[in-house]
């Protein structure tokens, strides 16, 4: 009897381990909002991954820390409630994914060109998309499974079947007819919900597809290496062509900074003595404008440094000369628009909106340092893995952060002090605010505490019996502090009794 190849019992390991997941996915991720459930399935499909990889134990080599990110952002997805950090962790987590696949087939991780990482992302949805049709048609040499002897067992035990179907049929209908009791049972037990089976179907296929294509390439595929023996032909452009091109931006960067220097940095004052200028308007009317400026800015750069013809080492020391004028500029420029952002959060409050967009002008910052330090030093291969691991770091940092709870801090602190406060955007707040807004109620006007009330008992009232797959610390902190504070907050609602006459508290949220 031949026996299995190795390729081909991984194969069908990896068929079992995707039903299993698909199964897995169907029972926990079916059930919104996503916290604990997420974070097993994943935990499980790393589980899975690490058994099945090392086959590849020599070609994942220094790769293997990889899979600390997926570890840990899988972690936070039950940790906090804020939907912008969970989708920043799912977002780090599919990043490590696809680079551990990357390393699997044999590619860097460092040195590493941007366009290697750009390549693990398209090699990862490939197999994503196409992985599992690739493992059953080419991967798994069925010839190997379905021999003679497995045939002939296989047409026995279809004969079996075939001939036991109308016999049951037959008896199992005259035994049910004999006895009501044996017939209701057994109507019971196969009782089939078609939609319901449809959706769980469905639901199962779907992430066992997912995992099947994903574990596909890490294990066994080659797509990387496929991928980097096409030689295509780069276009190259001179030192004319690219100094103009940066020139005239340094040019234009520098007139704006010169002409609107008493706009750009002159805040409060420059506000007071402008007819007709709000502080809405000063830090709007520009913050995101500035910040799409310095986003395009970098791949501008990495762009125009790939396209540069090296024939001499005067032209590398211009173009650094003329990218690095550009990156001093665009300091300025950011620079003014965290100022704003700084201005218009003094005036109106800190909100999520305002807050990442800052904390993404902060990466910005160290990745045009880490760009001057690499790239413009001549070690372009350095850049793609320093962008990497700040970019970890700052979502790791916003997870220690908690940005709703510090929004919620900083806007009842203001609320304390007599400023203006949103009090329909913090009861909007997920259940990462929720403890702050509940101890910061006796520090709110009336009214303000009605709205925040309502819509904290509103949200985050603890359910009769709660779902187990979507538990997260924030919701559990939540329900305990509605809990203990219940009688508090229904006061400060205006739900202790209704009111004969006059108007009703907050009356836009009944």
């Amino acid at each position: 009897m031949k026996l299995m190849s190795h390729q081909t019992k991984l194969g069908l390991g990896i068929v079992g381990v995707a039903l299993l997941l698909g199964m897995m996915g169907d029972g926990l991720l079916r059930t919104a909002p996503w916290g604990l459930n997420i974070s097993l399935w994943m935990g499980a499909l790393g589980t899975a991954l690490a058994v099945l990889i090392r086959s590849r134990k020599e070609a994942l080599g220094g790769g293997a820390w990889l899979f600390a990110p997926v570890i840990i952002f899988s972690a936070a997805l039950a940790w906090h409630d804020s939907i912008a950090l969970k989708l920043l962790n799912l977002l780090a987590i599919l990043i490590a994914l696809a680079l551990l696949m990357l390393r699997a087939q044999g590619g860097r991780l460092v040195p590493a060109e941007i366009t290697e990482y750009a390549g693990a992302g398209i090699v990862a949805a490939v197999n994503v998309a196409l992985g599992p049709v690739l493992l059953v048609f080419g991967c798994i040499r069925w010839q190997e499974i379905f021999n003679g002897q497995s045939a002939r067992r296989s047409l026995a035990i279809g004969r079996g079947l075939a001939i036991s179907l109308p016999l049951l049929l037959l008896f199992g209908g005259l035994l049910m007819g004999a006895d009501a009791v044996f017939s209701g049972i057994v109507s019971r037990v196969i009782r089939v919900d078609f939609l319901s089976l449809l959706s769980h179907s469905f639901m199962t296929a779907f992430f066992g597809w997912i995992v099947a294509g994903f574990l596909r390439g890490t294990v066994i595929g080659s797509e990387r290496n496929l991928a980097a023996g096409l030689h295509l032909p780069s276009p190259r452009l001179g030192i004319v062509e690219l100094g103009i091109a940066l020139g005239l931006l340094d040019l234009l960067f520098f007139s704006f900074v010169l002409v609107q220097i008493h706009y750009l940095f002159g805040g409060a004052p420059l506000v007071g003595i402008t007819p007709g200028l709000t502080y809405a308007e000063y830090a709007r009317s520009g913050f995101f404008e500035l910040i799409a400026v310095a986003a395009l800015v970098l791949p501008l750069l990495l762009l125009a440094h790939w396209l540069l013809r090296r024939e001499d080492p005067a032209h590398e020391r211009l173009f650094r000369a003329l990218a690095g004028l550009q990156i001093l500029l665009l300091f300025v420029i950011m620079a003014s628009a965290v100022q704003r952002m700084r201005l218009y959060e003094s005036e109106y409050g800190l909100t999520e909106d305002r807050l990442y967009p800052t904390a993404f002008m902060g990466w910005l910052a160290v990745v045009f340092i880490w760009f001057a330090a690499t790239v413009l030093r001549g070690h372009r291969e350095r850049f793609a893995f320093g962008a990497l691991i700040a970019g970890f770091l700052l979502i790791g940092a916003l997870q220690v952060l908690n940005p709703d709870l510090l929004v919620a801090r900083t806007n009842t602190a203001r609320a304390a002090a007599g400023r203006k406060f949103d009090a329909g955007y913090a009861g909007s707040l997920s259940a990462d605010a929720v403890p702050a807004l509940v101890s910061a109620l006796p520090a709110l006007s009336p009214h303000d505490r009605c709205i925040v009330a309502k819509r904290v008992l509103a949200d985050w009232t603890p359910p009769s019996q709660p779902d187990w797959r979507t538990w997260s610390w924030s919701r559990m902190l939540a329900w305990r502090s509605v809990s203990a504070n219940r009688e508090t907050l229904r006061q400060a609602a205006g739900l202790q009794h209704k009111e004969p006459e006059g108007p009703k508290p907050c009356a836009e949220l009944q």
